[in-house]
């Protein structure tokens, strides 16, 4: 299915809807997009704190701070990977 959507003069545009909710993309969560081509590409990122414990261990749990900077540069090296 195909959309025709607008780009505002901040070069924004607004996902349709039933995209948003077919990919699970809420006004908190985070997508990677790429070029490919000539289309861009659109990829939600998984929350990784909807795993939280899901695995035992023994270990202390991270702060939320050490949490959010260890997803960043996993995203950050994930998303460098991509673009190689």
């Amino acid at each position: 299915m195909t959309y025709l959507v607008s780009i505002t003069s901040q070069g924004q545009i607004s996902i349709p809807v039933r995209f948003r909710r077919e990919l699970e993309l809420e006004k908190t969560k985070r997508a990677f997009i790429s070029k490919e081509d000539n289309k861009l590409i659109v990829e939600p990122v998984k929350n990784l704190l909807e795993l939280g414990g899901s695995l035992k261990t023994n270990k202390k749990p991270l702060s939320n701070k050490e949490l959010d900077e260890v997803v960043a540069l996993a995203v950050a090296e994930e998303y460098a990977r991509k673009l190689k």
